[in-house]
Protein backbone atom coordinates (compact mmCIF):
# COMPACT_ATOMS: atom_id res chain seq x y z
CA UNK A 1 0.00 0.00 0.00
CA UNK A 2 1.13 3.55 -0.71
CA UNK A 3 2.35 5.77 2.10
CA UNK A 4 -0.70 7.76 3.19
CA UNK A 5 -0.08 11.42 4.02
CA UNK A 6 -3.43 12.28 5.55
CA UNK A 7 -6.89 11.02 6.51
CA UNK A 8 -9.82 13.26 5.55
CA UNK A 9 -13.58 13.14 6.03
CA UNK A 10 -15.46 13.47 2.76
CA UNK A 11 -18.97 13.44 1.38
CA UNK A 12 -20.39 12.26 -1.92
CA UNK A 13 -23.85 12.87 -3.34
CA UNK A 14 -25.65 10.73 -5.88
CA UNK A 15 -28.33 12.55 -7.85
CA UNK A 16 -30.58 10.89 -10.44
CA UNK A 17 -32.67 12.80 -12.96
CA UNK A 18 -36.20 11.89 -14.05
CA UNK A 19 -34.74 9.42 -16.60
CA UNK A 20 -32.86 7.62 -13.77
CA UNK A 21 -29.53 8.89 -15.13
CA UNK A 22 -26.80 9.74 -12.63
CA UNK A 23 -25.10 13.13 -12.43
CA UNK A 24 -21.32 12.89 -12.85
CA UNK A 25 -18.64 15.54 -12.62
CA UNK A 26 -15.46 15.68 -14.70
CA UNK A 27 -12.99 16.87 -12.07
CA UNK A 28 -10.52 19.61 -12.93
CA UNK A 29 -7.77 18.25 -10.65
CA UNK A 30 -7.45 14.71 -12.06
CA UNK A 31 -9.45 15.00 -15.31
CA UNK A 32 -11.59 11.97 -14.37
CA UNK A 33 -15.35 11.54 -14.04
CA UNK A 34 -16.92 10.90 -10.67
CA UNK A 35 -19.86 11.36 -8.38
CA UNK A 36 -19.86 14.93 -7.02
CA UNK A 37 -17.91 14.87 -3.77
CA UNK A 38 -15.87 17.03 -1.46
CA UNK A 39 -14.44 17.62 2.00
CA UNK A 40 -16.17 18.31 5.27
CA UNK A 41 -15.14 21.68 6.70
CA UNK A 42 -14.53 22.29 10.39
CA UNK A 43 -17.82 22.79 12.23
CA UNK A 44 -20.02 21.15 9.56
CA UNK A 45 -22.19 18.08 9.78
CA UNK A 46 -21.92 15.57 6.94
CA UNK A 47 -25.31 16.64 5.57
CA UNK A 48 -24.38 20.33 5.70
CA UNK A 49 -21.16 19.52 3.84
CA UNK A 50 -23.02 17.52 1.18
CA UNK A 51 -25.55 20.30 0.57
CA UNK A 52 -22.81 22.98 0.49
CA UNK A 53 -20.54 21.03 -1.86
CA UNK A 54 -23.35 20.46 -4.37
CA UNK A 55 -24.39 24.11 -4.22
CA UNK A 56 -20.78 25.30 -4.73
CA UNK A 57 -19.96 22.90 -7.54
CA UNK A 58 -23.26 22.67 -9.44
CA UNK A 59 -25.43 25.61 -8.31
CA UNK A 60 -28.14 23.07 -7.42
CA UNK A 61 -30.07 23.06 -4.17
CA UNK A 62 -30.63 19.54 -2.90
CA UNK A 63 -32.54 17.68 -0.26
CA UNK A 64 -30.88 14.62 1.28
CA UNK A 65 -33.13 11.60 0.82
CA UNK A 66 -31.08 8.94 2.55
CA UNK A 67 -27.68 7.67 3.59
CA UNK A 68 -26.27 5.21 1.07
CA UNK A 69 -23.18 4.26 3.03
CA UNK A 70 -19.93 5.05 4.78
CA UNK A 71 -16.78 4.03 2.91
CA UNK A 72 -13.42 3.70 4.60
CA UNK A 73 -11.64 0.66 3.13
CA UNK A 74 -8.13 1.85 2.21
CA UNK A 75 -8.14 -0.46 -0.84
CA UNK A 76 -10.82 1.70 -2.44
CA UNK A 77 -10.64 4.96 -0.48
CA UNK A 78 -7.02 6.02 -0.96
CA UNK A 79 -6.69 8.80 -3.52
CA UNK A 80 -3.49 10.13 -5.09
CA UNK A 81 -3.54 13.78 -6.13
CA UNK A 82 -1.46 15.10 -9.04
CA UNK A 83 0.79 16.97 -6.54
CA UNK A 84 1.81 13.61 -5.04
CA UNK A 85 -0.27 13.86 -1.87
CA UNK A 86 -1.94 10.56 -0.91
CA UNK A 87 -5.15 10.83 1.13
CA UNK A 88 -7.24 8.14 2.79
CA UNK A 89 -10.85 9.33 2.66
CA UNK A 90 -13.63 8.30 5.01
CA UNK A 91 -16.56 9.12 2.74
CA UNK A 92 -20.22 9.45 3.70
CA UNK A 93 -22.33 8.96 0.58
CA UNK A 94 -25.90 10.24 0.25
CA UNK A 95 -28.75 9.98 -2.19
CA UNK A 96 -30.31 13.38 -2.86
CA UNK A 97 -32.92 15.05 -5.00
CA UNK A 98 -32.71 18.44 -6.67
CA UNK A 99 -35.17 20.96 -5.23
CA UNK A 100 -33.89 24.12 -6.92
CA UNK A 101 -31.24 25.89 -8.92
CA UNK A 102 -29.97 25.50 -12.45
CA UNK A 103 -27.04 23.21 -13.23
CA UNK A 104 -23.85 25.09 -13.99
CA UNK A 105 -20.19 24.20 -13.78
CA UNK A 106 -17.82 25.75 -11.24
CA UNK A 107 -14.77 25.89 -13.50
CA UNK A 108 -12.34 25.96 -10.57
CA UNK A 109 -13.19 22.39 -9.54
CA UNK A 110 -15.03 20.94 -12.53
CA UNK A 111 -14.57 20.66 -16.27
CA UNK A 112 -18.08 19.41 -16.99
CA UNK A 113 -21.26 17.94 -15.50
CA UNK A 114 -23.37 15.43 -17.36
CA UNK A 115 -26.09 12.86 -16.67
CA UNK A 116 -25.22 9.29 -17.69
CA UNK A 117 -27.17 6.05 -18.01
CA UNK A 118 -25.88 3.48 -15.54
CA UNK A 119 -25.21 1.07 -18.41
CA UNK A 120 -23.17 3.71 -20.27
CA UNK A 121 -20.82 5.24 -17.68
CA UNK A 122 -17.59 6.87 -18.89
CA UNK A 123 -14.48 4.67 -18.93
CA UNK A 124 -12.40 7.28 -17.12
CA UNK A 125 -14.39 7.02 -13.88
CA UNK A 126 -12.74 7.30 -10.45
CA UNK A 127 -12.16 3.77 -9.15
CA UNK A 128 -14.22 3.94 -5.93
CA UNK A 129 -17.31 5.56 -7.46
CA UNK A 130 -18.89 2.52 -9.20
CA UNK A 131 -19.28 0.83 -5.78
CA UNK A 132 -21.08 3.89 -4.40
CA UNK A 133 -23.40 3.93 -7.41
CA UNK A 134 -24.08 0.18 -7.22
CA UNK A 135 -24.97 0.56 -3.56
CA UNK A 136 -27.34 3.44 -4.38
CA UNK A 137 -29.04 1.36 -7.07
CA UNK A 138 -29.42 -1.54 -4.62
CA UNK A 139 -32.13 0.57 -2.92
CA UNK A 140 -31.41 -1.05 0.43
CA UNK A 141 -33.18 0.14 3.55
CA UNK A 142 -29.93 -0.17 5.49
CA UNK A 143 -26.79 1.84 4.78
CA UNK A 144 -23.66 0.07 3.59
CA UNK A 145 -20.47 0.16 5.63
CA UNK A 146 -17.49 -0.68 3.44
Amino acid sequence: MKKIDEVKAGVAVIIFNEKKQVLLQKRADVKLWGIPSGHIEIGETVTEAAIREIKEETNLTIKIKKLIGVYSDPHSQVFSYPNGQVVHFITTCFLAEVIGGELRCDEEESLEFKFFDYQNLPHDLLNMHPMWLEDALENSEKAFIR
